[in-house]
């Protein structure tokens, strides 16, 4: 099981309620939840090996946000 900890641009549940379906119905992803409290609105997803960090990001990308890797 990997852990991908992404920062994101999701700012509100009209925003979670838009990446749900693709998340949920994603076959590598586990669990997956967005805290929009923190200040970099912060993407926790469990996966399993047949996805990684770049194609999480892609896939948010297509979806009209923007993601990146979680510095600090």
């Amino acid at each position: 099981m990997n852990l991908v900890i992404l920062r994101t641009n999701i700012e509100s549940e009209n925003g979670v309620q838009i990446m749900r379906p693709v998340f949920d119905s994603h076959h590598a992803i586990h669990q997956w939840s967005i805290d929009l409290e923190d200040v970099d609105n912060v993407l926790r997803i469990e996966t399993n090996e047949l996805i990684d960090e770049s194609e999480i990001i892609k896939l948010i990308q297509l979806n009209g946000f923007y993601s990146a890797e979680l510095e600090g």
